[in-house]
């Protein structure tokens, strides 16, 4: 989870167009005039320039407006965008690049793929099949198969939101729809994912599953209504019909809260309000349960209970079909 905020922040360093006032250049082997459509029409290797934007098509044309300004630019046959800005590079490729010259909003369509270099070397890509890019409030929106790859880290939603402020840092980042984080082995799944940089806090809803592999190979799985990672503490929380799964335990609750070790590994699991935990035939019901991951181990704490099933049998049962233990009366 972290790696992903960080890489967030990198990538929203590196995008969106100044919306100041700006020249643009249009350079192409022809360029015609329609009255009956108001646009100019560009053809053959079609180059544009507005400050540190650069577009290159096979063609593009440019609506005029009433007032004979210049309203929306739209390139064609999968043009190629990039902005250089020191040692990072962002380029952006799709079928169909608009670019609006009056709300500052430019939207990709179709194959849309964006990436953010360092240097020559990518460090984040984003797939989708739109993506739109409003330079006046810092977001940016990318809906329909929505991908983000950083290394070993990829995100899936429908849709993605991620809001910066004026000098490019992010603000917030939110995924939408069949939601999902992928590390390596480790993936958390939801309908919604939340990220606020001021709080440091990931938040997930609806339907969340979070899977961890320990460096051991031993897999923990927690389901749950809502689940939240506080980014600078390394510590994670869910709620609502919590349940948790780690080798031959099982145990639910209303809630708990996980910290990790000293190697900022999830380790202690701690249940809060009424749970019960579950090691073969035995069911564990308190108050307050904490379960340790390494070295494998539980306590129970406050009104507990035991239930252990199926102890006995009827080998040795009466005539009258009596059953379990008595005391022979």
């Amino acid at each position: 989870m972290k790696k992903l905020l960080i890489t967030i922040a990198i990538l929203m360093f590196s995008l969106g167009i100044i919306a100041q006032a700006s020249d643009l250049v249009i350079e192409s082997k022809t360029q015609t005039f329609s009255e009956e459509d108001n646009k100019i029409k560009f053809k053959g290797d079609v180059k544009v320039s507005v400050d540190d934007l650069k577009v290159v098509g096979n063609s593009a044309d440019v609506n005029m407006n009433e007032q004979q300004n210049l309203d929306t630019a739209t390139f064609y046959d999968k043009p190629y965008a990039y902005e250089v800005k020191k040692n990072k590079k962002r380029e952006v490729k799709a079928n169909i690049l608009k670019v609006s010259l009056i709300t500052k909003v430019v939207r990709a369509e179709g194959d849309t793929q964006s990436v953010v270099f360092d240097g020559k070397t990518p460090i984040v890509v984003i797939n989708s099949d739109v993506q739109e890019y409003d330079t006046k409030t810092g977001i940016m929106t990318a809906t329909g198969n929505v991908t983000m790859k950083y290394k070993e880290l990829e995100t899936f939603s429908n849709k993605a939101i991620i809001k910066t402020d004026k000098n490019g840092d992010l603000k917030t980042l939110e995924l939408i729809g069949n939601g999902r984080i992928k590390q390596q082995a480790n993936d958390s799944f939801a309908d919604r994912f939340f990220y606020n940089s001021a709080s440091k806090i990931l938040l997930a809803t609806g339907n969340t599953t979070s899977n961890y592999i320990n460096d051991d190979g031993k897999k923990l799985t927690l389901k749950s209504n809502v689940q939240e990672f506080t980014q600078d503490k390394n510590t994670f929380s869910a709620s609502g019909n919590v349940r948790v799964w780690y080798e031959d335990y099982y145990a639910a609750g209303p809630k708990i809260n996980v910290y990790p070790n000293k190697e900022g590994k999830p380790n202690d699991v701690y249940f809060v309000g009424r749970s019960s935990i579950t090691q073969g035939v035995r069911t564990i019901y308190a108050d307050k349960i904490n379960m340790k991951l390494n070295p494998k181990d539980f306590k129970a704490e406050g009104n507990t209970r035991t239930v252990i099933k199926n102890i006995g049998s009827n080998d040795g049962g009466d005539s009258s079909g009596s059953s379990g233990m008595t005391l022979g009366l």
